[in-house]
């Protein structure tokens, strides 16, 4: 990786764009064992509303994440379902998931002792 490898056009900035987006990676995590239509989604997420929800599907279907399929059926219904290349960011979601896990109490801490006005421990 050389020092002109962040730059706005590179691949691994597209990487962290797809994933910097607060619900992309929650709903595709919600999708790991199968399709789900909006509402089930929501219930599997919990904390997102109808809108948002639309917009991160939306957005994660024109990158190649997810699929849409309609039923004609009536009444009509619609469920996502991960792609392959979908798929292929639980591994980075799982260790992301697991980092959050062993280290949040000392970034909720770090957040703490800022909002006080704290002295920052010395490395």
């Amino acid at each position: 990786m050389t020092t002109d490898s962040f730059l706005a056009d590179c691949r691994a900035r597209l990487a962290f764009d797809l994933l910097s987006n607060t619900w992309s990676a929650v709903v595709l995590w919600a999708l790991r064992d199968g399709p789900g239509r909006p509402r089930e989604l929501r219930e599997r997420i919990g904390g997102i509303s109808s809108k948002v929800l639309t917009e991160t599907l939306r957005r994660l279907q024109f990158n190649g994440l997810v699929e849409r399929h309609a039923f004609a059926e009536a009444p009509p219904r619609v469920e996502y379902r991960l792609t392959a290349l979908g798929r292929t960011l639980l591994v980075p979601i799982e260790a992301f998931g697991a980092w959050a896990f062993e280290h949040g109490d000392e970034v909720m801490a770090a957040q703490d002792r800022e909002a006080a006005g704290a002295p920052r421990p010395q490395p």
